[in-house]
């Protein structure tokens, strides 16, 4: 059997008598964590128990943590050990890990009783002063809905100014910058209630803001005056929606994500093109397009029930958020230097354990041979396989040059062809391992080579074609003579 009781809201007095007494019982206790202030209470009066804080340091998302709370409870109970398993607050109240808990014991078959205390929630409605039956909308912050509710909101488990930032984000897209909103602290708990009223805008600056922490935001009689922007992407959803619609677009409807993925490259290449052409009104139009093809592929995906546009905003967001502490939360940093170290360390602890097994995991299978070739090596790198020195490099590219040569002089044939191919790729992907070294990339030079090459060849053209010559009635003298010609004009 496990009985769960609530540790209420932090105040001694928030804890009901009949949890009391069950904590009190000397059967063996297990806290969700230790870090509640009636925890260190009930601590003096010599009620102590184990604690699962430990869970939260070997996750990587809270998921993992209460499932795995909850596993280690069942396997307790299985045992037969009469389990007492105390959470903040009031067990029934946003307490993902009794919901769970209450579910896998359906599932084997074994008791579960619910003892309540009085919840933070009660406290919050006490310290504000305010009566949730005249409309209130309780939200976790750890799972904002994409549309604001439309009354009074009070925002729970602000547990960091990283989590804080994270709500200021989302309420700036409903309200202006400097809404007035209310952050509790501790609410009931003496010498430990904090309250608050500050500007939206200034919501994540707060240093006191802790796992105890609630925002509340008055019912608003205006919506939509922040400082999103003048153009969402509800129209061109709503659009695409339509193509894909029975009554739409035949071509559009028969789209899925493999028949879809050519015309993504081709966008990106394009938007490249309008960058290097220094052009805005084009980069805008390509943009443009890119952005039609995200919106494409959502449109499959929430057709699905995948995904919709709203949890690809919403995760890109957090995304951004969470991999920028030292804009977001408390995390100092010198430079860009310790900018990257950071942001790499965030990638990694965002992948599941197990999910890569080699250091060279992660490359997209289909980006271009020479940048795959420099994400490769800088991946190599960055576990030690490299260069000590750039002297290392360049030796390395002359003992390929060496044998492609070689490879050039055997006789003609099969195994020319091959060896050719072999030592031919060798060199790219030294010269792609220079670049890298060189802090240049490689797709960049080889395509500002190509431009410059077009560029020079066609002024050529146009000189021979003024002349009344072709090309090909020139000697290879005369064009490289053209050629130096076309390299001084520019």
């Amino acid at each position: 059997m496990i009985t769960i009781v609530g540790l209420g809201y932090g105040a001694p007095e928030a804890l009901s008598l009949g949890a009391y007494r069950v904590l009190t019982a000397g059967q063996d206790i297990y806290f969700r964590t230790h870090h509640h202030p009636t925890v260190a209470w009930l601590k003096d009066q010599g009620v102590t128990g184990e604690s699962f804080d430990d869970f939260y340091e070997d996750n990587l998302d809270f998921e993992s943590v209460y499932n795995q709370i909850v596993q280690e409870l069942c396997s307790l109970a299985v045992a037969g050990q009469q389990v007492v398993y105390a959470v903040p607050g009031d067990p029934w109240v946003a307490e993902e890990t009794v919901r769970l808990l209450i579910a896998e014991a359906k599932k084997r078959g074994f008791t579960v009783s619910v003892i309540s205390s009085l919840s933070g929630l009660d406290a919050v409605f006490a310290t504000l002063q305010i009566d949730p039956t005249d409309g209130l909308t309780v939200l976790d912050a750890l799972a904002l809905p994409s549309d604001y509710p439309g009354q009074a909101l009070l925002i729970t488990q602000v547990y960091s100014r990283l989590v804080a930032s994270q709500v200021k984000l989302w309420l700036l897209e409903f309200f202006p910058a400097e809404t007035v909103v209310t952050v509790v602290r501790a609410a009931g708990v003496p010498d430990q209630e904090r309250v608050e009223r500050l500007a939206l805008e200034d919501l994540d600056r707060l240093d006191w803001i802790d796992h105890l922490t609630s925002v509340y935001l008055p019912a608003q009689d205006r919506v939509g005056a922040g400082s999103g922007c003048d153009y969402p992407l509800d129209p061109i959803i709503e659009v695409m929606q339509e193509l894909r619609s029975e009554h739409g677009c035949p071509w559009d409807r028969e789209q899925t994500h493999e028949s879809l993925k050519p015309y993504m490259l081709e966008e990106c290449y394009e938007v490249w093109d309008a960058i290097d052409e220094g052009n805005p009104a084009k980069l805008c139009d390509e943009l443009g397009d890119l952005l039609l093809q995200v919106v494409f592929h959502a449109q499959i995906a929430a057709e699905n029930d995948d995904f919709d546009a709203n949890d690809v905003v919403q995760a890109i967001t957090a995304k951004l958020v969470r991999r920028h502490p030292h804009v977001f939360s408390d995390t100092k940093v010198r430079g860009v230097g310790d900018v990257m170290v950071n942001w790499e360390s965030i990638k990694k602890a965002e992948k599941l354990t197990g999910e890569r097994t080699s250091a060279l995991d992660g490359i997209p299978r289909h980006l271009a041979g020479l940048a795959k070739a420099q994400k490769i090596q800088a991946k190599a790198a960055k576990v030690g396989f490299t260069w000590p020195d750039l002297s290392g490099v360049i030796d390395k590219l002359v003992e390929e040059l060496g044998e492609l040569k070689e490879a050039l002089a055997l006789p003609s044939g099969v195994h020319r062809r091959e060896r050719v191919e072999e030592e031919l790729g060798d060199v790219l992907f030294a010269l792609a391992n220079l670049a890298r070294y060189t802090d240049t990339e490689a797709e960049v030079a080889i395509n500002g080579t190509i431009n410059r090459f077009d560029r020079r060849f066609r002024w050529i053209e146009q000189q021979l074609a003024e002349r009344g010559k072709q090309m090909k009635e020139l000697s290879l003298q005369e064009l490289l003579a053209w050629w130096a010609k076309a390299k001084s004009e520019e």
